[in-house]
């Protein structure tokens, strides 16, 4: 007598594997959506805490209590894919330059970019989130309307 599985058992596990296969596959993207979330969550409190940081650092050097003019080092209004943004100017010959320590390098999606003089966008899920630098008062917010600003901000 020979033992083996039928045809019906070996159907059964297919479509029992199949359909473990998709739910797990799913809960994965799911995940990888609130890791780039979170990740631009750490990114725009550092960004706040470096403008902070910065407006500190001149009082204390005597050159008054003004935020940064701008956050980065690009010349143009708009950036590509791989610019250093917010602060790290590789020219530099000092730390004054910098912002951040380490540069976040300009991703068009999921990730930053500049968009225009002041104005950032950070992409995930498809959606951007549209950021505003002013360095009359040191804000760097986007509109609490946007989902994802909501998710990146709150």
């Amino acid at each position: 007598m020979k033992k083996a599985f039928t045809m019906i058992e070996l159907v059964i596990v297919i479509v029992i594997l199949g359909i473990l296969s998709s739910v797990a596959i799913s809960k994965m993207a799911v995940t990888r959506d609130d890791a780039i979330i979170s990740k631009g969550r750490s990114e725009v409190a550092a960004i706040r805490n470096a403008i902070s940081l910065k407006r500190n650092t001149n009082i204390l050097m005597g050159q008054g209590a003004s935020f940064p003019s701008r956050l980065d080092a690009l010349d143009s209004p708009a950036s590509s894919d791989g610019d250093a943004l917010f602060g790290h100017d590789t020219n530099a010959s000092d730390d004054k330059q910098k912002l951040l320590d380490y540069p976040i390098y300009s991703k068009s999606k999921n990730g930053w970019r500049k968009v225009a003089n002041n104005k950032y966008a950070f992409n995930a899920i498809g959606v951007d989130a549209n950021f505003t630098y002013s360095s009359a008062n040191g804000s760097f917010d986007c509109k609490h309307t946007v989902k994802l600003c909501k998710d990146l901000t709150e």
